[in-house]
């Protein structure tokens, strides 16, 4: 004869974890005085995959409002965005300032 195990007609429900995705970033070009608008049209298009249409749109907006939204990522990727961009301004001469901030 074998053994059966009972077990109690308790219902195990399964819990749903909720999993956060990580926070998003808004990479940010600030506008300058200095920066030429073709130069920011280079960055926007090597830096962010844009085409020279998107890149021209971006650039216009940091030149009128003060600042564009170049992209949204998650924090690694604007980290090294924001620091790419900086190291390839400084060794063109560039002041143009990239910031991230979250989204």
């Amino acid at each position: 004869m074998m053994a059966t195990k009972h077990q109690d007609n308790s219902l195990l429900e399964a819990q749903r974890s909720q999993v956060t995705p990580p926070p998003l970033y808004k990479v940010i070009l600030l506008n300058d005085d200095f920066t030429p608008m073709d130069f920011v049209i280079v960055v926007l298009q090597r830096f962010f995959g844009m085409d020279k249409e998107n890149a021209t749109r971006i650039m216009l907006k940091v030149h009128t409002e003060g600042r564009g939204v170049c992209g949204v990522y998650p924090r690694d990727i604007a980290t090294t965005k924001v620091e790419q961009v900086t190291a390839f301004a400084r060794n063109n001469q560039h002041p143009l300032a990239c910031v991230m901030e979250e989204h």
